[in-house]
Formats: C-alpha cells, sequence, structure tokens
C-alpha cells in the first residue's frame, strides 16, 4: 500500500467555494457496495434509501473559533493562531504561524480586531510555553474565556470566498463546542429533513467527535502505515450505546453520517467486548486504512476527500478501491462539487 494509490487530480474548479442553498439540495452520489452500483440524486432523496428501524449516528460537535489575529508583543508583527485542542485551563495546542519566530517565552496580544488593538479589557494574552512536532505551538492565555468572542470560525485553505454567514459552516445540531473544522457530511442536513427521516421509522442518535489536526494535515509518508494520526476527544453516552448494541443485535443497520463518527464508533467498538458497544470518552487515534475489519458500521454519508488524505484512505476501505475510484472518476467527469461545501456520496 502506498500513498500515491489513494493519489486523483482535481481540476480547480470543482472546489466548492460557497455552499449550495438550500442545504439539502446538493448532490449525492449512491453507491451500492453488493451491486457495485452508482446512482445520481440529490440530498433530499436520501430518506428514500432508509428503512424503518434504521440508526443514523451523527457527530453533534460545533465549530470554535478556533482562528486567532494578533500582534506579537514588543515588534508588533503579526502572528495567526490556529486552536486545535485544550490540554489544561488557558492552554491549548496550536498552530500559529510565522512559527519560527514564536519560540518559548514569544508573547501574542489578541483582540478582535487584530489591526487595532486598543480596547485592553479585551485583550488576550498568549505565550508560547512549548514547541511540538509539525509546527505545533503549546500556548498559555491569560483569558481563555474572551478567546470565543476575539476569534473567528476557521475555513478550510482551499475555500477562498469569504462566508456570509459562519452559521453555514456549522451543522444544524451542532451542540458541543471544542471542533476546529466542521464535520463536512452533516452540513446536508436540515431540520426538514431530519423530521422526515424519523418519520421513516429511522432513529437518530447523537455522539460527539472534535474536529482536529489531521483535516489540514496531508498524509507525509510514502508508506500511509506511518503516518501518525492526531488524537482528536470522542464521546459516546450510555443510551447511545445502549441503542446501537441494540440496533446490532436486531440486525438492524447502523449508518455513520461522515468520516468522524464511523472513526468514533468504530474506536468505541474496539474496546468493547463481546459485541456490545460500551459508553466512551477518551481520545481517537484510529487510522482506518484498506483491511480494516469494520465492527458497526453498515453504512455511511461521507463528502469528496482532498486527494492523498486519511479521510480518502477511510472511505476507500469502507467502499473498497474499485467503487471509490470509479466514483471520483464519474464525480469529476459529472462536474460534482468537492471538499467541505461539496456534494455528497451515500455508500450502502
Amino acid at each position: 500500500m502506498k500513498t500515491s494509490d489513494f493519489d486523483y487530480t482535481l481540476p480547480t474548479g470543482l472546489i466548492a467555494q460557497i455552499p449550495i442553498e438550500p442545504r439539502d439540495h446538493s448532490r449525492l452520489m449512491v453507491l451500492n457496495r453488493r451491486e457495485v452500483s452508482i446512482e445520481h440524486r440529490r440530498f433530499f432523496d436520501i430518506a428514500s434509501y432508509l428503512h424503518d428501524g434504521d440508526v443514523l449516528v451523527f457527530n453533534d460537535s460545533r465549530v470554535i473559533p478556533a482562528r486567532l489575529k494578533g500582534r506579537r508583543a514588543g515588534s508588533g508583527g503579526r502572528v495567526e493562531i490556529l486552536l486545535l485542542r485544550r490540554t489544561d485551563n488557558n492552554v491549548w495546542e496550536a498552530l500559529a504561524k510565522p512559527a519560527r519566530r514564536l519560540q518559548i517565552g514569544a508573547k501574542v496580544q489578541i483582540a478582535g480586531d487584530a489591526l487595532s488593538i486598543d480596547r485592553p479589557g479585551e485583550v488576550v494574552l498568549a505565550e508560547v510555553i512549548g514547541v511540538g512536532d509539525s509546527g505545533i505551538r503549546v500556548i498559555r492565555f491569560s483569558d481563555e474565556s474572551l478567546l470565543m468572542s476575539v476569534g473567528e470560525v476557521p475555513l478550510p485553505p482551499y475555500i477562498h470566498t469569504p462566508l456570509e454567514n459562519p452559521e453555514r459552516y456549522q451543522t444544524v445540531y451542532a451542540r458541543v463546542t471544542g471542533s476546529v473544522a466542521a464535520p463536512t457530511a452533516g452540513l446536508h442536513f436540515t431540520p426538514g429533513l431530519l423530521q422526515e427521516i424519523e418519520q421513516k421509522g429511522a432513529r437518530c442518535l447523537f455522539i460527539t467527535l472534535h474536529v482536529g489536526l489531521d483535516t489540514f494535515r496531508p498524509v507525509a509518508e510514502d508508506d500511509p502505515r506511518k503516518h501518525t494520526i492526531y488524537k482528536e476527544y470522542g464521546v459516546i453516552d450510555k443510551d447511545v450505546a445502549d441503542e446501537m448494541s441494540r440496533a446490532r443485535r436486531e440486525g438492524r443497520r447502523i449508518i455513520c453520517i461522515g468520516t468522524t463518527t464511523v472513526r468514533l464508533v468504530e474506536q468505541a467498538a474496539r474496546v468493547s467486548k463481546h459485541g456490545e458497544l460500551k459508553p466512551f470518552h477518551d481520545w481517537v487515534d484510529l487510522f482506518i486504512l484498506p483491511g480494516h475489519r469494520f465492527r458497526m458500521v453498515d453504512a455511511m454519508v461521507t463528502n469528496f476527500h482532498l486527494p492523498k488524505s486519511t479521510l480518502l484512505m477511510l472511505v476507500t476501505a469502507f467502499g473498497g478501491r474499485e467503487l471509490i475510484g470509479k466514483a471520483y472518476q464519474e464525480a469529476i467527469s459529472q462536474k460534482y462539487r468537492f471538499y467541505s461545501f461539496g456534494d455528497a456520496m451515500l455508500i450502502l
């Protein structure tokens, strides 16, 4: 297995810059693994593929305003910080640039408007207290309670068009703050579509995985098995775990909405025993590659992912190399929209 096995060429014009409105009017490619078939639908048609008793599992993590802009104390140089995960009171791991000038002891002043820090009551002081791998900095903030008011919701680097409504980069069911990127498969759902799904007799369950660094970090190793995946914190409550275990015993389908949901469910399944999913509150570092034996997931909804990404590797593991390769070729020829604000696929 090589990382290059998961490469493909995408015309830049197919990278979606703005979301479709309404949310559920994006296109939906339906892949049937058993029949090795592909259908082209709209996302609002997804309910027609659901059965009474199906369990849909959603990631309810909410994106935080993790991009902070400020100026370095003393020199006044511009600094940008991207929060990754909280490790202690007022302490976060983060990406920072220019990283080479932000060594241990460096201090940055952050406010809502980085160009005019003239409101002392609203300024947050950030101090670099540690240097990690891959450009990561450990930063202590003077008052992390102000970060949510001075930060901006970070969009992926391939989106260049400003987002008029930041809520459009949140799912309609986002509840638990903590992600630095949206679980994008869920962006297609509307309250009305969720209601229609439940009227079909399907059950909607919610778990939490806070999306972190690997959304932004490509696989650099030639052998993907040497890639170290960044840990993300996940939670599956007891009532949700019990319902999923009951569905498994009764032969009802478990359908995961997004790769983040798949990773959390499969991580929890690995540490559970006797086929029963146990409650889970822990870090997730499961890297799913072709050859993985899926324990709980029967179907999944996902977007179209970047070349050589861990997300594309996961989808390939689930859908099979031949079918996923054919699907991506067809998506390009049919001019589907790719990445975070792009179209979706349902893999059955």
